[in-house]
């Protein structure tokens, strides 16, 4: 069996290092090895900002199929006269204006049986 002895390196002044720190700032993460005095002044010079902040909700990322449904609403929105940016997020109002399009769509492509509704199983009986 084989040991492997992992020693971190001060990422400031090249000596040993005790933690791993990670942290983000405009929509990149970095991280940094630091000795515990380095990793305690980085923090205490963080907390001022970090009282402030909020939580931030984790993002995530953007499939081919978010990209493909996002481009055919835009293209439904120009076609039905709404205005819409090429790039960045929908408005809430356009999205739901195509998800009921959509759906009244489908409704009339697969309309339900005739006399829909509730429908009694063979077999069952009705109480008199």
């Amino acid at each position: 069996m084989q040991k492997v002895d992992v020693r971190l390196e001060d990422d400031l002044t090249g000596g040993p290092a005790d933690e791993t720190v990670h942290f983000a700032v405009d929509g990149r993460a970095y991280e940094i090895d630091l000795n515990a005095r380095h990793a305690a002044r980085l923090r205490n010079l963080l907390a001022p900002f970090l009282e402030q902040a909020r939580l931030a909700r984790a993002r995530r990322p953007r499939t081919t199929a978010s990209r493909t449904r996002s481009r055919q609403i835009r293209t439904w929105a120009t076609h039905h006269g709404l205005a819409v940016a090429d790039h960045g997020r929908l408005p809430g109002n356009v999205i739901a204006e195509y998800q009921k399009a959509h759906s009244a769509e489908q409704r009339d492509r697969h309309p339900s049986p005739a006399g829909s509704g509730r429908t009694r199983r063979s077999g069952s009986r009705r109480k008199q």
